[in-house]
């Protein structure tokens, strides 16, 4: 496969390097680029597309894509306005047998992978709350771009990616979100913002700040027979994954650790799995997206787009 990447900013740099000698043109109408438009680009030079580009212009990229028989991975979020034209790409992606997909690569973090297989193992028994933690110290980044900081802000940016892991840990058991705190403490749109799903199984509590000036992941699932933990992602790392068995009636619980110091695999990883579903011809049905579009917008009462 031979792709394109449009959108040559901090991410679309990232792809290039993960893609190698598969990386064929950049398309970026105001960087340093091959091409500035897509249309540009002789079609039978290229298999695929990455789309790292702000989020009001991903849709017409996917769409063109979708149109022209391109298969296309898109930087997250991904938000479709109207369910007509979510029927009008997955009618158009089958006659054209044509792969989308959403890239959220903390999916493929070596313990995020471990706690969905200790969720799924029912190990933990009944599970109370989960509750997430997601910080950077990128808030003056965000404020000096041109169109990060609009709209909401950290809740598309982190947010996404946390809502993403929910629905990878806990699946259909997700219950909506609403928005408990939204601050603009340095930003235009958010900095900070809480999420909380009450009426969850289990209750779910996601934190998300541009202001945690040493980046940090952390996770604390409460069960009815242990708990699990994580404590930063690798690209951060160490990473630690620590498992405690419950003791009756009570005491110190037994505990497994697990520490991974490396380099962050979830591109390589998440590349690897893209090419399998093409190879695959795995239709989307944005299932995924949508739902995460529904929480942030409902949950933030704001119009989307």
């Amino acid at each position: 496969m031979k792709f394109v990447i449009v959108g040559m900013g901090v991410q679309g740099q990232k792809r290039k390097k993960i893609l190698g000698k598969a990386f064929k043109y950049s398309v970026d109408k105001f960087k340093k680029a091959d091409y500035k438009f897509i249309d540009q680009i002789p079609s039978n030079e290229y298999d695929a597309v990455i789309a790292c580009v702000p989020d009001s212009e991903k849709l017409k990229i996917v769409k063109f894509c979708i149109e022209n028989k391109k298969h296309i991975l898109i930087e997250k979020p991904f938000f479709i306005p109207t369910s007509k034209i979510v029927q009008y790409m997955k009618k158009k992606m089958k006659q054209n047998k044509v792969v989308c997909y959403t890239a959220y690569n903390h999916r493929f973090e070596p313990h995020f992978k471990k706690m969905k297989d200790l969720i799924d193992s029912n190990v933990l028994g009944k599970i109370y709350s989960c509750r997430m933690f997601y910080g950077n110290g990128t808030a003056k980044l965000v404020n000096r771009s041109k169109w990060r900081d609009k709209n909401l802000g950290i809740i598309t940016d982190l947010g996404s990616h946390l809502l993403d892991t929910c629905l990878f840990w806990f699946g259909k058991k997700v219950k909506d979100f609403k928005l408990v705190s939204s601050r603009r403490f340095e930003n235009r749109s958010p900095d900070h913002a809480v999420l909380i799903s009450e009426n969850s199984i289990p209750k779910i509590e996601l934190e998300m700040t541009y202001f945690m000036w040493r980046n940090n992941f952390n996770c604390d699932i409460l069960a009815e027979k242990g708990s699990a933990h994580i404590n930063s992602l690798c690209k951060w790392g160490p990473s630690v994954f620590t498992y405690r068995k419950r003791v009756f009636p009570s005491g110190k619980p037994k505990e497994k650790k697990k520490i991974l110091i490396q380099k962050d695999p979830t591109w390589f990883s998440e590349l690897r799995h893209y090419k399998d579903l093409v190879h695959q011809r795995k239709i989307a049905d944005f299932s995924k997206d949508i739902w995460i579009q529904k929480q942030i917008y409902k949950s933030s009462k704001s119009k989307l787009f």
